[in-house]
C-alpha cells in the first residue's frame, strides 16, 4: 500500500464523489459531465469539480469527445470521464499477494500444468458457491467484484478481478477464469455450459449464456379457463 492509494481511496468517503464515481465506473465507457451530474442528483459544475478531483486522485481519467456537428458553430469538445485502468488497494500492513501470484502463474506455464490449474480453479469455484445452491449466480459475481449486466441476452462482466495477471498470461488466466466461473455455476446448481469465453477489450474474458426463467402459475388451469380440480 502506497500513501496515494490511501489518498485516493480516502476521496470517496465523500457521498457525492463516491456516488459520481460509481456513475462512471459502472457505465463501462465514456460519460460527460452533464450526464453524471444527472445521474448522481447534483449540479453540472458541483459534479465537474468533484469528478476532476477523482482524476487528479487517478481514479478516473478524463479526456474530449469531438461534436457529432462539424464546421462553425458546432461547439467545443465535451470533456469525458471513464474508469482508470490503473489499480488501487490498501492493506494494514502492507501484502503483496500479486507478485506470489504472478510467480506461480509462470510456474504453471513452464511446466505446462494448465489442465491441472484449469481443474483446481473449477473446484475453487464450487466452493465459492459454498452453501449457496440456487441463488443466481449474478449475485456472487457481483460481490466478488466482477460487476455483471446484461447485454444482448448475455450476462457479461464489466470488470476483471484479475486484470493485473490476465495481462502478463492471458490464455493461462483467461482458462483458469473459466474454468472458476463454470465451477462456481456446478456449486450453485447451474449448468457450467453456460459460462464461455467471450472476450471484449476492457472486460472480463467470460460472458454467460442468459436462461429464460418462467413463473409456474399457483395451480393447473384447464383450457375452459376453470381450474383443476
Amino acid at each position: 500500500m502506497s500513501g496515494g492509494d490511501l489518498e485516493a481511496l480516502a476521496l470517496l468517503h465523500d457521498p457525492v464523489r463516491r456516488s459520481l464515481y460509481d456513475v462512471v465506473a459502472s457505465h463501462g465507457g465514456e460519460v460527460g459531465r452533464g450526464e453524471a451530474a444527472e445521474a448522481a442528483g447534483v449540479s453540472r459544475t458541483l459534479a465537474g469539480h468533484h469528478l476532476d478531483k477523482l482524476v487528479e486522485a487517478g481514479l478516473l481519467e478524463s479526456g474530449f469527445r469531438r461534436p457529432e456537428k462539424k464546421g462553425p458553430g458546432s461547439g467545443r469538445p465535451a470533456k469525458v470521464y471513464r474508469r482508470a485502468s490503473s489499480e488501487r488497494s490498501v492493506s494494514l500492513p502492507p501484502r503483496d499477494y500479486l507478485t506470489l501470484a504472478s510467480v506461480l502463474a509462470e510456474v504453471v506455464d513452464g511446466l505446462g500444468a494448465e489442465e491441472r490449474a484449469e481443474a483446481a480453479a473449477r473446484a475453487a469455484g464450487a466452493r465459492l458457491a459454498g452453501k449457496r445452491r440456487g441463488e443466481p449466480v449474478e449475485r456472487v459475481l457481483r460481490e466478488r467484484g466482477y460487476e455483471p449486466y446484461e447485454e444482448g441476452g448475455r450476462l457479461r462482466l464489466r470488470n476483471c478481478p484479475f486484470h493485473v495477471l490476465a495481462r502478463e498470461q492471458p490464455l493461462l488466466v483467461c482458462s483458469m477464469n473459466l474454468a472458476l466461473c463454470q465451477g462456481l455455476l456446478e456449486g450453485l446448481g447451474d449448468d457450467p455450459a453456460r459460462a464461455e469465453l467471450d472476450p471484449r477489450p476492457g472486460e472480463c474474458c467470460v460472458a454467460f449464456k442468459q436462461v429464460k426463467r418462467f413463473e409456474q402459475p399457483d395451480s393447473p388451469v384447464r383450457q375452459d379457463g376453470a381450474g383443476a380440480e
